[in-house]
């Protein structure tokens, strides 16, 4: 039996990628082939370094089961990493470098939001994406602290721009590297946008695969801002379990939903505690909240964060548990999650079709 092109991407239009949930074709996975009589060498794209190893040969199998089928006596995969971003509009061009933009956002203050931007963070470094934080709470900027001292400081170059801190292999910035520990932040809205421009503008952010942007909480001049300035690919909702702190996520899911921001998911932080001397579990601050607010809203759950006295005690010493633990079953969990909103990112853009970068007329 003859092998074309044409029978090959046939036959693989009948492959579901196992962790985007489309055909391998359609969603731009498969990425040409080469024949030789009946052997077949598929080239594929995987969407990004946070993909699990188990769905990789997953979908390898898939691919050569396919192929098989089809009349090919040996099939080689050969795959290649390549983060899936939607290029920027020209008119939202400010942010160079990173390619995707996570809003970690929360409708209250004190559920986490922080800690679990930071271990989301560093989760996607250890998978092997190259990832940036920016800590865009001006007025308590915890970031800094959370992540200790830096291997690098943050600076200025020649020409004016600002070179981001390095903390344990991601590119930092944050405005509590600028003032006095001590020293409140007492600044106007205008004020904060102005800083965010620089922020985004004039830090030479790397070629990042993700930029974490942690919030503040509410839906104030911050988010505004942000969403006016640069595409952010989505936002990630952090609540606690109780009624108190669902209500208020559900005006940021709708302050995000009217700035055209996409809901990537809702994670529960604080959502049991189980005791490490005898085993007993307890739902403090009540359980499902999270996961029963995502089925209301239409909005993905990403998942469940415990209690555990290691994360809050990473984030006091500045070793965040992603990092102090890393073998630990709370590190394995933001290393599930971090996957889990990167495929949530790569199936939103490789579900639309591919847009290209427009050129600004001036007139």
């Amino acid at each position: 039996m003859s092998l074309d092109e044409q029978k090959i991407k046939q036959a693989l239009s009948t492959v579901m990628d196992p962790a985007i949930g489309a055909d391998i074709v359609s969603h731009r996975i498969y990425n040409g082939v080469e024949i030789d009589g009946t052997k077949v060498l598929v080239k594929v794209t995987i969407p990004t370094p946070a993909y699990p190893q188990a769905q990789r040969r997953e979908l390898t199998s898939r691919i050569e089961t396919a192929l098989k089928g089809a009349g090919a006596s040996s099939v080689t995969v050969l795959p290649e990493v390549v983060t899936a971003f939607q290029p920027a509009p020209s008119e939202k061009a400010l942010l160079k470098g990173p390619k995707n933009v996570i809003a970690v956002a929360a409708g209250k203050g004190g559920v986490g939001k922080s800690t679990v931007a930071t271990n989301l963070a560093l989760a996607l470094h250890r998978h092997g994406a190259k990832v940036g934080l920016l800590d865009a709470d001006v007025f308590g900027p915890s970031i800094p602290t959370m992540l200790g001292p830096p291997e690098r400081p943050p600076g200025t170059t020649a020409e004016q721009k600002i070179t981001p801190a390095i903390h344990h292999g991601i590119e930092v910035i944050s405005v509590g590297f600028f003032v006095d520990k001590g020293e409140a932040v007492v600044w106007r809205g205008p004020m904060v946008h102005r800083l965010l421009q620089q922020f985004l503008g004039d830090v030479m952010w790397g070629d990042l695969d993700y930029l974490i942007c942690d919030l503040p909480p509410g839906t104030g001049d911050v988010q505004l801002s942000l969403s006016q300035l640069i595409p952010i690919t989505g936002s990630v909702m952090v609540t606690t379990p109780q009624e108190v702190s669902i209500v208020d996520v559900v005006k940021g899911i709708a302050m995000f939903e009217k700035v055209e921001i996409p809901i990537l998911g809702i994670i529960e932080n604080m959502s049991f505690y189980t005791c490490p001397a005898c085993g007993h579990h307890d739902e403090i601050f009540s359980h499902g909240g999270g996961k029963r607010l995502a089925q209301e809203v239409g909005a993905p759950f990403l998942g469940e964060i415990a209690i555990d006295t290691r994360i809050r005690f990473g984030g006091d010493a500045g070793v965040p548990i992603v990092i102090a633990a890393p073998d630990s079953a709370i590190s394995q969990n933001f290393m599930n999650l971090a996957s889990t909103v990167a495929l949530r990112i790569a199936t939103t853009v490789l579900g639309k079709p591919k847009r290209t970068p427009r050129l600004a007329v001036i007139k």
